[in-house]
């Protein structure tokens, strides 16, 4: 199941706005105590388990403080959600969004509550891992990649909301500012890599709806792990480049022969060490074979996805240091941003 703990200190909710507005708005609401708790994974936007009775949701919401311009956007998280819903099932539906402030503190959605067994850096009790539940898994994530990237979107309101013409470009552009942005410490191979970035930019294929937040906990599967049945944090969600989606997607990827500090970076290591677990080039060469995309230029997406989320690390730990959120998990984020930095700029010459 989901990892759910006590609201932490600093990010609670104002019960009684939210009953009250909850009430106003959904109907057939039972007359019954608001429970919340929080979902204990995740850094970036807050995610809360909502209850009245037998009456269940979850909640989204940004960060505590000040957020970057753009991000965070949780009207487009919104949207996404109506369009992407409709034709790929395990996308939760979205009941409302709520732009008053004066509720919460912050713009919210209200969305659909889905149950199922969470895999992340461990097994629920009374599920043995083995070899080839460890491959079944990783094709289920390749499988539904590839399904995501078949879904038409011509005329959907998904096409309205992007941009795809450039968008690699514009991508490896906008993260670099963003890293500027953000930055606290200096550190030595920022610029060789940035350089390199700018250099290497390949042609993209055609373009897709791509998730680009695409890993393993953000997944949901039925009990028996044979079928994923939820998948979630879609804020970053658009028509782009599907390479990049993959690339993004192998940045969270970690194997068992990857360096300690990559695999403990977040606590334990995830299950995809374990045996029976695609490599990120096992898991390439799968996507390549069922979507028939030509995959000679992933190093490329692979190297900009680790940057790419030495950034969002970077963003999540100066907003720390700025005393802008009391959460001291990122107290460990500035050490980790240099590794994954590192780690980016050796990736830029792998070969998978």
């Amino acid at each position: 199941m989901a990892h759910m703990i006590p609201v932490r200190k600093g990010e609670e909710l104002n019960i009684e706005r939210l009953q009250a507005y909850l009430h106003q708005t959904i109907e057939d609401l039972p007359n019954e105590p608001l429970i919340i708790q929080q979902f204990g994974t995740g850094a970036s936007n807050l995610t809360y388990s909502i209850s009245i009775g037998d009456f269940e949701v979850v909640l989204r919401r940004p960060p505590m403080g000040p957020v970057a311009p753009k991000a965070h956007d949780m009207e487009r998280e919104y949207r996404i959600l109506k369009t992407i819903s409709e034709v790929l099932p395990i996308a939760p539906t979205p009941y409302c969004y709520c732009e008053d402030e004066t509720i919460i503190g912050k713009p919210f959605i209200i969305m659909e509550r889905k149950h199922g067994v969470l895999v992340d850096t461990s097994f629920p009790e009374g599920i043995t891992p083995t070899p080839l539940l460890g491959k079944q898994i990783s094709e289920i994530m390749v499988n539904t990649l590839v399904e995501l990237h078949e879904i038409p979107y011509k005329g959907s309101a998904l096409e309205k909301m992007s941009k795809p013409d450039g968008f690699l470009e514009r991508q490896v552009h906008g993260w670099l500012k963003r890293y500027d942005k953000a930055k606290t410490d200096d550190i030595p191979e920022v610029e060789l890599l940035k350089k390199w970035l700018l250099m290497h930019i390949p042609l993209s294929p055609r373009p897709t709806i791509i998730h680009y937040d695409y890993k393993l906990n953000n997944a949901l599967f039925s009990e028996d792990l044979s079928k994923m049945i939820g998948l979630f944090d879609w804020e970053m969600t658009t028509i782009g480049d599907p390479l990049a989606d993959v690339g993004a997607a192998m940045s969270y990827w970690i194997e068992k022969n990857d360096p300690e500090v990559l695999k403990m970076g977040f606590g334990k290591p995830p299950v995809t060490v374990y045996d029976g677990f695609y490599t990120r080039k096992e898991f390439i060469e799968s996507y390549s074979k069922k979507s028939g995309r030509d995959v000679s230029n992933i190093h490329f997406y692979v190297t900009f996805a680790y940057f790419k989320l030495a950034v969002i690390c970077q963003q999540i730990y100066a907003r720390y240091k700025k005393g802008q959120t009391n959460d001291e998990r990122f107290a460990r984020f500035g050490s980790f941003v240099k590794m994954l930095i590192q780690h980016s700029l050796h990736m830029a010459h792998e070969k998978f």
